[in-house]
């Protein structure tokens, strides 16, 4: 247990309300920047890019299922992974809840990943998840929005991720980077870092889909249902730099003390 100030209500009250200043002043500068995604230009995608889905296969068009608007999440799940990632799984069990009320205000949430369509199915059932989920598998479209790279890149040690260049292997004498407290996706680590996640939003006018806005890394935490409870909570998100607590949620234990992998 850790030593906190106390006070009285009438000093938690005063602190409060200039808390409170700063909240209302950061929804401000929240809902500015949101009218500023929105006034990015669009741009018309002039690729034609196939995916597999459970209905077959589909465009980029086709993903929109009829509707103007199109979100999609960047999954890390990638061909020779043997699990979904594990923060891409946490996130995903925030958007399942939603998708059907973005699905009923004109705009169509899905996921799209590399790994084939199977393994997609899959691991859907075990996370009991209903959000679309299409397969992107020998598509160049990962590649396109910036979540997946090549073996020749990685090696590079040039990616570019989040609009800048980055170097993701990790130091010479770091035999194993993966941390001993979180579940890996059953491949190692230069495999694994060549997915990133993300997030891509497109809209579909009089035919044409044009791009409109993408996010990357940190630019993601707004998505993470968890943390946004967790900063509201006493200790926050009381984590370590470089550690992953959470788990896929059905590897957490249960009352019969069973942990179960991946």
């Amino acid at each position: 247990m850790t030593a906190h100030r106390t006070g009285t209500r009438e000093e938690w009250l005063e602190a409060r309300v200039k808390l409170l200043e700063a909240e209302k002043e950061l929804t401000r500068r929240g809902d500015e920047l949101a009218r500023w995604r929105q006034e990015l230009p669009w741009v018309p995608i002039d690729k034609e890019y196939r995916f597999e889905t459970d209905e077959g296969t589909a465009s980029l068009a086709d993903l929109f299922r009829g509707r103007s608007q199109l979100l999609i999440y960047h999954f890390m799940f990638g061909p020779d992974y043997q699990a979904g990632c594990p923060s891409c799984s946490a996130i995903a069990d925030g958007f399942d809840g939603f998708a059907v009320h973005l699905a009923n205000h004109d705009v169509t949430l899905c996921a799209v990943s590399r790994a084939p369509l199977a393994k997609l199915r899959e691991y859907k059932k075990r996370m009991g998840w209903s959000f679309p989920w299409a397969s992107s598998f020998g598509s160049d479209f990962n590649h396109d929005f910036g979540v997946a790279h090549t073996e020749e890149e990685w090696r590079s040690g040039h990616i570019t991720y989040n609009y800048r260049d980055q170097d993701f292997r990790p130091p010479a004498d770091v035999e194993n980077p993966w941390p001993s407290e979180m579940a890996p996706v059953g491949t190692d680590w230069p495999t694994y870092m060549r997915e990133g996640p993300g997030v891509s939003a497109f809209a579909l006018q009089d035919g044409v889909v044009h791009h409109t806005y993408s996010a990357y890394a940190r630019g993601l935490d707004g998505l993470w249902g968890m943390y946004q409870w967790l900063d509201r909570a006493p200790r926050g998100r009381n984590e370590s730099e470089g550690t992953f607590w959470f788990r896929r949620h059905d590897e957490y234990e249960n009352q019969d003390g069973v942990y179960r992998g991946f």
